[in-house]
C-alpha cells in the first residue's frame, strides 16, 4: 500500500554551453559516459526500443540499507529525439547487494536556455542548453527513498562533470 507522502523522484538540471546533438552523443557513447558518469561498461542505442544498460564497479563502501553502491542500471529506451532529449522506461537498478529496486522512468529533456538572437534574428544551435534529467517510479520502502537519496546527489555531481568535459 502506498503512503500518503509524496512520493521521492530526482529532477536535476544544469546548462552546458554546447550543441545538443554532442550533449546526447555523451549519455550514448561508451567513452564518455566513462569519462563523466564513471560507468565500467555500457550498452546503449540511441533509438526507440534501444537497450540502455550501465555498469559501474562495485564500491568498498556499504550504504546502511542499499549496501554497496554500483552494480547495473538498465531501462529500454522508448523515445529519442536527437535535438529534445530521450525517455527510458522500465528501469531498474540492480545493486551488487540486494533485490533490483524498479521498475523507474528516466527522462532526459534538453532545452535552449533563451539567449540574444544573431543580428539576423536567428538563434544559434550551439547552446546554452539545459540539461534536465528526472527519473520516476517510487513503491513505499526505505530502500527506494534511500535509493533517491542517494540518486539525487549522485546525478547532480554527474550533470556538473558532464558540463565540465563538454566545455573544456
Amino acid at each position: 500500500m502506498r503512503s500518503s507522502t509524496t512520493a521521492p523522484e530526482v529532477n536535476v538540471s544544469v546548462v552546458i554551453k554546447c550543441a545538443p546533438g554532442r550533449i546526447l552523443k555523451a549519455f550514448f557513447d561508451a567513452d564518455a559516459l566513462g569519462a563523466w558518469w564513471q560507468a565500467a561498461h555500457s550498452v546503449t542505442t540511441p533509438r526507440a526500443l534501444g537497450p540502455y544498460a550501465i555498469e559501474w564497479a562495485p564500491t568498498d563502501f556499504h550504504d546502511a540499507v542499499i549496501g554497496r553502491l554500483g552494480g547495473v542500471f538498465r531501462g529500454t529506451v522508448v523515445q529519442f529525439d536527437p535535438g529534445r532529449g530521450f525517455f527510458l522506461a522500465d528501469v531498474f537498478y540492480l545493486p551488487p547487494d540486494g533485490e533490483p529496486i524498479g521498475p523507474m522512468a528516466l527522462e532526459v529533456i534538453l532545452t535552449p536556455v533563451a539567449t540574444a538572437p544573431a543580428a539576423d534574428g536567428a538563434v544559434t544551435g550551439d547552446g546554452p542548453v539545459e540539461v534536465r534529467m528526472v527519473q520516476t517510479g517510487f513503491e513505499e520502502g526505505a530502500r527506494w527513498r534511500r535509493y533517491y537519496e542517494v540518486v539525487g546527489t549522485g546525478l547532480e555531481r554527474a550533470l556538473h562533470s558532464l558540463k565540465m568535459l563538454l566545455e573544456k
